[in-house]
């Protein structure tokens, strides 16, 4: 995927809306370490990955409009893309990226360099 950035974007949105955000599913009901750490880490970031497109092109498939809609659904749970794309919004909203910040790294194809290994311990390793 990379040079990605030359295809169109998928669907995004530029701001958080001003009414509630969709809630993500709990973690808790599935099994793989990984799937429910992205699960964790996508609650704790839900107007970041509002705010993000997502290259599995889910926008196509399933209408959803940005990154959060896969973890508000079961998308999210069979999805490397979006499982490593939640991942690094979560890294660099840690790093003070700005949603704008981490969605160009999205479009640039850096979530592809997310080291999912530190994720197959849930709840994760200090």
């Amino acid at each position: 995927m990379a040079g990605q950035s030359a295809e169109p974007t998928p669907a995004f949105h530029s701001k958080v809306p001003a009414g509630p955000l969709p809630a993500t599913l709990d973690p808790a009901q599935f099994d793989n370490p990984i799937v429910q750490n992205a699960y964790a880490k996508a609650a704790k970031v839900k107007k970041v990955l509002y705010q993000q497109p997502c290259y599995c092109h889910c926008d196509r498939g399933f209408g959803h409009g940005s990154l959060l809609d896969c973890f508000a659904g079961k998308h999210g749970s069979v999805c490397d893309v979006c499982i490593k794309e939640a991942f690094y919004s979560y890294e660099q909203t840690k790093k003070k990226k700005t949603a704008a910040q981490i969605r160009t790294g999205i479009v640039n194809g850096e979530w592809q360099k997310v080291d999912v290994s530190k994720y197959e311990t849930y709840p994760p390793q200090p």
